[in-house]
């Protein structure tokens, strides 16, 4: 294994081991089926650094401890993991595809923050068919329980993504000064 390819991956395992204390500590609730975190910030930074594979790895991995320490091992628990790592797909794709170009979308400002907000809607979708599956394979479905907070979740997903963008362009520019852009 090269050297980079280590590297990559200790950086990727530190980017998992933040989400777990940005997405429960550094939260706060706002009623009560929206949430408000920086969980998302290590996901996107993955995302610009290295793509969506590790993006969609950084997401899975903290989601799934943050699953287990909320509300341990369900029948659905594997079903939590894809909305976070939808966020890193998406964002990671228009990554691969700028680079191809030989651009960072970290520095076209304004096509990061539509990429970022697209995957804030795609994750939100996918927690909305998640909570919807969830809740009929598990015998409490209510419509107005699933769907009644869907259009205040996806505004507040959205106003969180410009934010966690913000912070990810700023972070991602510090880091790759340091030597933490490992390159696909």
């Amino acid at each position: 294994m090269s050297r980079t390819n280590v590297k990559r991956m200790c950086h990727a395992a530190l980017l998992a081991a933040m989400y777990l204390p940005l997405s429960l500590y550094a939260a706060v609730q706002v009623g009560r089926n929206v949430r408000i975190s920086f969980g998302s910030l290590p996901v996107v930074i993955a995302a610009l650094l290295f793509g969506p594979l590790d993006a969609a790895a950084v997401a899975m991995v903290g989601e799934f401890f943050k699953q287990l320490l909320t509300y341990g091992v369900t029948y659905t628990t594997a079903l939590y993991l894809i909305p976070p790592a939808l966020r890193g797909l998406v964002i990671g794709g228009a990554v691969l595809l700028l680079r191809q170009r030989g651009e960072r979308l970290e520095e076209r400002r304004t096509l990061c923050y539509a990429v970022c907000i697209l995957a804030a809607v795609c994750t939100t979708v996918g927690n909305t068919l998640v909570n919807w599956l969830d809740s009929v394979l598990m015998g409490y479905y209510v419509p107005g329980l699933i769907l009644g907070d869907f259009v205040w979740r996806l505004i507040v997903g959205m106003i969180n993504a410009v934010v966690m963008s913000s912070l990810a362009i700023s972070l991602v520019k510090v880091l790759r000064s340091r030597g933490a852009d490992c390159t696909l």
